[in-house]
């Protein structure tokens, strides 16, 4: 079996471990993937453990900001935890979207804890064809 090293996962770890969970005046950043598939961008924000109502997105002209927020899970009295690395508080992302995508029709799923908006490409944007009209009218200069 192979295995990737990633010789700063322990670092990373242990720095956030050390700068405490993200609150709502500093989010810790979310992951995420983006990509056009025909006709649209799509973009992927890794969010495991959050609820689709702890989800929060909103477009302000043609910025994008999504914020969620994960929870600590209620422990039974009694229990003690021995490991925890999962992340909690607030995460946020912000991504400037062009002017040549239609931020009116941007349409968001959940599942299986990935955020998944897809974003349409505006009609004004997208490639057209320009038909050339067969002047009849000739203009002669003489001097």
């Amino acid at each position: 079996m192979l295995m990737r090293t990633d010789p700063f996962r322990e670092l990373d770890r242990m720095a956030q471990q050390l700068m405490g969970p993200g609150t709502w005046s500093k989010p810790s950043v979310m992951p995420m993937d983006a990509y056009r598939e025909g006709d649209e961008y799509v973009v992927a924000f890794d969010l495991p453990g959050v609820s689709a109502d702890a989800i929060d997105i909103d477009v302000e002209r043609n910025m994008l900001t999504v914020k969620a927020e994960r929870r600590p899970v209620a422990k039974a009295d009694g229990v003690k935890v021995e490991l925890s690395e999962r992340p909690l508080g607030v995460f946020s992302r912000q991504i400037v979207l062009a002017d040549t995508l239609d931020t009116e029709h941007i349409q968001a799923d959940y599942d299986a804890g990935v955020l998944t908006l897809r974003i349409p490409i505006a009609e004004r944007a997208k490639p057209r064809k320009i038909s050339i009209g067969a002047g009849s009218s000739h203009k002669e200069i003489s001097g």
